[in-house]
């Protein structure tokens, strides 16, 4: 499903399943808008944090990870940000 108006953070999960660790739905969600939905903009200088714009309504989203110290880096998160917010952290001329 594509980001609705109404959304602005989207918080994924991981859970252990048997021996292994599994994405939720919000992760996995998270995942396909990244590749088929928004289009990336730019990664900030560590590479961990990048930011994507929604050509549908023009928001910039920014996909982080909950918890960096953690292999792979934890569950993602996608959240709105402001346009000011995003050339502060990005350095791109955002429109």
């Amino acid at each position: 499903m594509k980001l609705l108006a109404s959304e602005t953070d989207l918080v994924g999960n991981w859970r252990l399943v048997g021996k292994s660790i599994e994405s939720d739905e919000t992760c996995r969600r998270i995942d396909w808008l990244t590749k088929e939905v928004l289009t990336w903009v730019g990664s900030d200088p560590s590479g961990w944090d990048t930011l994507y714009l929604d050509p549908g309504d023009g928001r910039y989203w920014e996909r982080t990870y909950l918890h960096r110290a953690s292999h792979g880096g934890g569950p993602l998160r996608l959240s709105n940000i402001k346009t000011s917010d995003a050339q502060r952290r990005y350095g791109v001329a955002c429109r």
